[in-house]
């Protein structure tokens, strides 16, 4: 809840902070408009004054003082044959301001704006461009817009940030009362296996339901890791693929051939958490079998893959479209009736958020197949005790 309230006050005093910086910006250009406006007002009042009167030497003076008073239109006045007889409101550089002062010209010349003509004996040109102001205030909607979007941006983001919080932590909690709640039975299912031992009852059927009893506990044990951060070591990639699939073949149909290709590398070691792989594993296995209507081929590869390692999960199924690569994640997303979708969801969360790797879809063509890849940091070969 505190994570919480402190998202929104970010977002709020974020969002006044950005408003006051637009409203004093705002202030700034209104006033910058304001002074311009009254300047105009005292140019026009003059240049009636120079209507009213024929002396020549005033009307100089009058465009003299027009040319001073424009302190923001960047202008060039020039004469018919294209001299320059002053300028305002351009900065010229140190080196070869003569020419920067031309190429400006040309620039003005380029523009949409037609130069002004002066009405002189001869007649005088004056170019012209947008004024600094003009520009400002030009360029401050986009400018706004962009502050809008930001402010968007980042609050989706910590929107969705505290949704997958609330998500991360209803996993973590769901997980770990799972994981008790298997216990009682567990304990109970242990107990009537040695009365069972104790009694004239078949070794082999005493014998299968200690598997079952050890697989309930690898279960109850992967969802403690699930709901609580896994302890991850150094651990053989190729040793992990053989137990999972020994564990499995016998378990799917005898129609699907599970097939593992041996690296050209010994000991191949990844950084890893081993019940929380093998369950990702089985999950990939699983929905290849389903994927294939249980008769087909799945093959199973790895090795190094620059700084970490890989594991290829390939199946004869029929395909996912390519629009599905990313949907199939998702909690909830199922091909099946009595799925929950969560499978998929589950090992994502496994292979990125806990082991900092990467699970995807690697290829997929419909009617032959797809394979899906594990990317997993590399670890070094733990020291023989």
């Amino acid at each position: 809840m505190d994570q919480h309230n402190s998202v929104r006050i970010i977002i709020v005093v974020t969002a006044i902070v950005l408003a006051v910086v637009s409203l004093v910006v705002s202030d700034r250009l209104v006033r910058q408009m304001s002074q311009d406006e009254r300047v105009k007002m005292e140019v026009w009042a003059q240049a009636t004054r120079a209507m009213a009167t024929s002396d020549y030497q005033h009307t100089l003076n009058l465009m003299s003082q027009i040319m001073l008073q424009n302190k923001t239109i960047p202008a060039i006045m020039v004469n018919e044959q294209g001299e320059i007889i002053s300028y305002n409101n351009i900065d010229l550089p140190r080196k070869n301001p003569h020419l920067y002062l031309y190429e400006k010209l040309q620039e003005f010349r380029d523009s949409s704006y037609p130069p002004i003509i002066i009405d002189s004996t001869p007649p005088t040109y004056i170019y012209y461009s947008d004024s600094k102001l003009l520009s400002q205030i030009t360029i401050f909607p986009y400018v706004q817009i962009v502050v809008f979007l930001i402010i968007l941006g980042m609050s989706s983001l910590a929107i969705y940030s505290l949704k997958r919080a609330d998500q991360n932590s209803i996993w973590e909690g769901l997980s770990r009362e799972t994981a008790h709640q298997l216990g009682t039975p567990i304990s109970s299912l242990m107990a009537w296996r040695e009365l069972l031992a104790a009694s004239d009852t078949d070794p082999m059927v005493v014998h299968e339901m200690g598997k079952d009893i050890q697989r309930l506990e690898m279960i109850a044990d992967r969802f403690q890791k699930i709901g609580s951060v896994p302890n991850l070591k150094p651990s053989n990639l190729g040793e992990l693929i053989l137990r999972t699939i020994s564990y499995l073949q016998p378990r799917i149909s005898p129609q699907v051939e599970l097939v593992v290709v041996e690296p050209d590398e010994d000991n191949i070691y990844a950084q890893m958490s081993d019940p929380l792989i093998a369950w990702v594993l089985e999950n990939l296995i699983k929905n290849a079998v389903d994927a294939m209507q249980a008769k087909g081929k799945i093959t199973i590869s790895y090795g190094f893959l620059g700084k970490g390692v890989y594991c290829d999960v390939a199946d004869t199924g029929r395909g996912i479209p390519w629009r599905k690569f990313e949907t199939i994640f998702r909690p909830g997303y199922s091909t099946r009736q009595r799925g929950w979708g969560l499978g998929l969801s589950l090992a994502r969360r496994i292979v990125d958020d806990y082991h900092s790797g990467r699970i995807f879809v690697k290829q997929s063509e419909l009617g032959i197949g797809t394979t899906f890849r594990i990317t997993l940091n590399k670890a070094a070969a733990p020291l023989a005790e």
